[in-house]
């Protein structure tokens, strides 16, 4: 599968990708267990359809489902993108139901405590509750609090560029960290994918990051290796990202990509804005780093439409 065959079967002007029989044949029907084994699990995970809570079900169940990743008894905590104080149709954010189906399936894994936290550019209160995310957390059974700044914890992150940084140890002492970004532009790094996600688990002067931001993400990705990364591509932000605020600068595309490979998820996201993985410098730093394979479409890949 290249990546031109793939990028090709984006309903790009429409609401779903139109799969092609060649493509994706395979993938729908279920292997002998023979031949599934010989093949190997899942390494990426695509669910596709019109709820963003089913698609995103069906991405994690492609990798084998949450108890992969999930046991009894863990602390889990969800890191989506709360950064803008914009509704999920401006697409700025992480859409609250991709959150919700998160939730829904560590809870059935056996999660004790789950936590979705992350640290807004916006003003946190106006962030979390205008996304949807807040309500829609804590409907489902989980806590999703405000970052606490006492909680910021000065740590080695023993990068090449970044040395130590004050980091939310919510993140670092919770059994499993759940890295869930919404694919968008950005205005600096072009996109917005899973390593820039995770500038919202850190503190400080986050302005300082900008100066050297692909190198800084690379390290950020090798300090917090988070447990299973979900790219949010239901609505995309396509233009004026990184917070957007029109209709017209989103695009629907109702997929849902994931995978334990963040560089992997961050290249096939990359793909969904049809740019070559290597023309984003963070992914090629972070695979020449050993972190993780750009070259997504060599992966063996289940796609299932909900």
């Amino acid at each position: 599968m290249k990546r031109r065959e793939f990028i090709r079967n984006i309903a790009w002007g429409g609401a779903v990708w139109q799969a092609a029989p060649s493509l994706w044949g395979a993938a729908q029907a279920k292997p002998p267990a023979k031949a599934a084994a010989a093949a190997g699990a899942p390494e990426l995970g695509i669910g596709m359809g019109d709820s963003p809570k089913a698609i995103t079900k069906a991405a994690v169940d492609a990798l084998g489902g949450m108890g992969k990743f999930v046991g009894r008894g863990d602390v889990v905590v969800i890191k989506p993108n709360i950064g803008w104080d914009r509704t999920p149709e401006m697409a700025a954010c992480t859409n609250p139901d991709v959150v919700v189906g998160l939730i829904e399936m560590c809870q059935d894994a056996g999660a004790k405590k789950i936590i979705v936290l992350d640290n807004p550019t916006n003003e946190a209160k106006r962030a979390y509750v205008r996304s949807g995310i807040r309500g829609a957390a804590e409907a489902a059974g989980a806590d999703a609090p405000f970052p606490n700044e006492q909680h910021l914890k000065k740590m080695p992150i023993k990068g090449e560029w970044l040395k130590d940084w004050e980091v939310f140890s919510d993140f670092i002492e919770a059994d499993k960290f759940i890295n869930v970004p919404i694919a968008k532009h950005h205005s600096l790094s072009r996109v917005t994918l899973g390593m820039k996600n995770l500038m919202g688990a850190i503190g400080g002067p986050r302005n300082q990051i900008h100066q050297k931001l692909d190198q800084a993400l690379v390290d950020l990705a090798g300090f917090f290796k988070p447990t299973l990364n979900v790219l949010d591509a239901y609505r995309m932000l396509i233009r004026n990202g990184p917070q957007g605020g029109r209709p017209s600068d989103t695009k629907l595309v109702k997929t849902v990509a994931a995978g334990r490979d963040i560089v992997a998820v961050d290249a096939i996201g990359a793909s969904f804005f049809e740019i070559p993985p290597q023309e984003l410098l963070f992914i090629r730093l972070a695979a020449e780093r050993g972190l993780g394979r750009m070259d997504w479409e060599k992966l063996r890949i289940e796609k299932r439409t909900v």
